[in-house]
């Protein structure tokens, strides 16, 4: 691949992640508006076990297609493609098939014994078809990768967002007569049928590219010359001898991955199980692990679609001055990533703290969940930050480190939420506690290896800029809202204030120097107006 499709490439994949981040929010924002918060908890209890099935089926398999089928490309084997195509759609399905059902037949035992709320059925059961879809998904996903073609992968991951935006509140609404339990199960099947329209849309594009290819002349492909050479090439797309390649690079990612998603599954148990143990009821238990794991955290994510974008985007730079042994060239490019995150990340979480009341109630129509987001607005910096070091250990060579630190990050995460989750007068905010600790110290863990490995050291003057920037803007948002009242709506007065609130943080970070002309061209869309 040259450099200019591999650039295209990966801005099709940018451009279609940014996109799939706004539209997926749009569901975050009216699914509680229909079923409410203890619909989104029965909905989001249900949803780690998806992931971690999922993360062991399909975790590293796309990697290593792509991986796999590129090299064949570039030996001119089409006959090497299909049997990893082949082997992989088999492996995949099988798997896909197995864990389904598994999850079917162990799904009352889980609700009994492992979950605190039984209600979580229905939506477990409409959840198991997805494995297999998912499974089948990514099989293709990888194989297009491979191919050095990346608009199936987001074109498909476009239309697989809107129709589970469109269907899980149409799913969910025609269930809720039936209650709250159904209506989850509703919106779960509509996150299904977004999947299943994804692979139909993969399928699709699948099956043209090959008809094209057929009716395409003038394509030679590399035929073996003797006896001996047939024979190997026939060795090396085997049935056996594919699976094992496809393996060696499919386990150790998929290991990696296994480690956030098992995190998460264990976080969701544990909070639930903490909360019955300080005497919460279970529905206003899984109201609240709603109101935190599907409300309070997508908020909180929202603005590090642009941050990661920034960093992603830094990453090539990096490895390229690694490759080099150019210092000076690293230092700068990581310090510009790390500045870049934090200040942009900066002014969402000054909001979020400021104005959490105004904002929940805007989104969610429920402003007694303020309280989360704005215990949990101040440290998402921090947040926002980690992307890009955990980038950086990345493009270093140092994955291991990256895992080691996430690992020992989950380990006192569900630690901390057993102990305080427990306690009768924290109850959630026990996890939210144990949240903060864990996006603070993964950070600080990545910040020092990445500081061991480059003898690197962010400026104190711009962290000291940042936070000027941050109370500055804060009493300017705060007292804009509450003092000055241009509007008789608390939507367009929520909207002036935090309108005036940024334009004055953007002053102050052109004044101070955070941002120059060179980081506005860095940003997608905005950029060409600073060229």
């Amino acid at each position: 691949m040259n450099k200019q499709s591999f650039i295209r490439g990966t801005m099709i994949l940018l451009a279609a992640g940014i996109v799939n981040r706004i539209l997926g929010f749009i569901p975050r924002i009216l699914l509680p508006r229909v079923i409410g918060a203890e619909g989104v908890g029965l909905y989001q209890l249900g949803y780690p076990f998806f992931l971690v099935l999922v993360t062991i089926i399909s975790g590293g398999i796309p990697l290593a297609i792509a991986k796999l089928i590129a090299e064949a490309e570039s030996e001119g084997r089409p006959d090497k493609s299909k049997a990893i195509l082949r082997t992989s759609l088999i492996i995949s399905s099988a798997a896909g098939l197995l864990f389904m059902v598994l999850s079917l037949l162990l799904a009352p035992w889980l609700m009994r014994n492992v979950l605190t709320d039984g209600r979580v059925y229905p939506a477990f059961v409409c959840m198991s078809p997805m494995i297999v879809i998912v499974a089948v998904s990514s099989v293709f996903r990888g194989y297009f990768q491979g191919k050095q073609n990346m608009i199936p992968s987001a074109s498909s991951s476009i239309l697989e967002t809107l129709a589970r935006i469109l269907c899980q509140l149409w799913f969910a609404s025609l269930f809720l007569p039936y209650g709250i339990a159904y209506a989850a199960a509703g919106a779960m099947l509509g996150v299904v049928a977004g999947e299943g329209i994804a692979l139909l849309s993969l399928l699709w594009q699948f099956f043209a590219q090959r008809k094209k290819d057929k009716q395409e002349t003038g394509k030679e492909t590399a035929q073996p010359e003797s006896l001996q050479e047939a024979k190997a090439a026939k060795a090396d797309t085997g049935f056996i001898y594919t699976l094992r390649r496809i393996l060696r690079i499919a386990v150790p990612v998929t290991g990696g991955r296994l480690v956030g998603s098992l995190s998460y599954l264990l976080e969701s148990i544990t909070t639930a199980q903490s909360l019955a143990i300080a005497g919460v009821a279970t529905a206003a238990a899984t109201a609240q692990y709603g109101a935190l794991q599907g409300m309070i955290i997508p908020v909180l994510l929202l603005p590090g679609a642009l941050t990661t974008s920034l960093a992603t985007s830094l990453v090539p730079s990096l490895a390229e001055a690694q490759a080099r042994g150019d210092k000076r060239t690293i230092h700068k490019r990581l310090h510009q990533s790390l500045r870049l995150a934090v200040v942009t990340g900066a002014p969402f979480a000054v909001i979020m703290y400021v104005l959490a009341g105004p904002l929940c109630q805007l989104l969610y129509n429920n402003g007694e969940i303020a309280g989360m987001l704005k215990v949990m607005a101040p440290f998402a910096v921090f947040m926002y930050a980690q992307a890009p070091l955990q980038a950086t250990l990345q493009a270093l060579d140092k994955p291991g480190t990256a895992l080691t630190n996430t690992l020992i990050g989950a380990i006192i995460k569900i630690g901390l939420i057993l102990y305080l989750a427990s306690n009768p007068s924290l109850g959630i905010y026990g996890a939210i506690i144990a949240s903060i600790v864990n996006i603070v110290i993964v950070t600080l863990l990545h910040g020092y290896a990445v500081s061991r490995a480059l003898q690197y050291q962010f400026p104190l003057a711009d962290v000291i800029k940042v936070s000027c920037g941050m109370v500055i803007m804060a009493g300017c948002a705060s007292y804009l809202y509450h003092e000055v009242h241009v509007a008789a709506s608390s939507i367009f007065q929520f909207i002036f204030s935090c309108t005036a609130a940024f334009m004055l943080y953007l002053i102050l970070t052109f004044a101070t120097g955070l941002i120059d002309r060179s980081d506005m061209q860095r940003v997608p869309v905005l950029g060409k107006w600073f060229r």
